[in-house]
């Protein structure tokens, strides 16, 4: 399972918190790419509930990471 910032995109407006099925349905009548449904079948736990993608990946960016100061523009 490899996640990028692409593909991480597509599960931005699912609707949190979700089952591991909610995120392959969702995945599928969005259009997104296989790539997702194929991670998200991936997932261990057919019952575990996901808060948010940073609990499918840890790694997930955020604003916080990047060091763009909004104040500036």
């Amino acid at each position: 399972m490899y996640w990028t910032l692409e593909l991480a995109s597509h599960l931005e407006d699912a609707p949190w918190p979700a089952s591991k099925d909610e995120l392959i349905d969702f995945a599928i009548r969005t259009g997104a790419p296989l790539e997702v449904a194929e991670n998200l079948q991936q997932l261990e736990g057919e019952d575990d509930s996901y808060d948010s993608i940073e609990d499918i990946w840890p790694d997930y960016p955020t604003k916080e990471d990047f060091f763009f100061n909004e104040d500036e523009y």
